[in-house]
């Protein structure tokens, strides 16, 4: 069974960094695309930043110049890393990979079960 485990949230003041990784288990067979989305209470989920196979990336706008994504292909890990941070910034933080398994072979999206980030002011 695929997994995706997150980890790297916790609570920093605004200005700070925290750094997250998503790692990928479960007879992976290959992985297309990887990302993180974030949710603040009262709001949908919504796009952070992707990273293709290739090294591609993506961001939204309001984290260009302050968060990068990362990703090591023979750990089958993603990294997000996080400066400058802003309590506007506070949310759930879900991992997102489209990959295929031995267990079902063919592009599929999974995520993780989330990681807190906190800023305060």
């Amino acid at each position: 069974q695929v997994q995706l485990v997150e980890s790297g949230g916790g609570l920093v003041q605004a200005g700070g960094s925290l750094r997250l990784s998503c790692t990928a288990s479960g007879s992976i067979v290959s992985i297309n695309a990887m990302g993180w989305y974030r949710q603040a209470p009262g709001k949908q989920r919504e796009l952070v930043a992707t990273i293709t196979s290739g090294g591609s990336t993506n961001y939204a706008d309001s984290v260009k110049g302050r968060f990068t994504i990362s990703r090591d292909n023979v750990q089958d890990t993603a990294y997000l890393q996080m400066n400058s941070l802003k309590p506007e910034d506070t949310a759930v933080y879900y991992c997102n990979a489209v990959l295929a398994s031995s267990y079902r072979p063919i592009w599929s999206t999974y995520w993780g079960q989330g990681t807190q980030v906190s800023v305060s002011a």
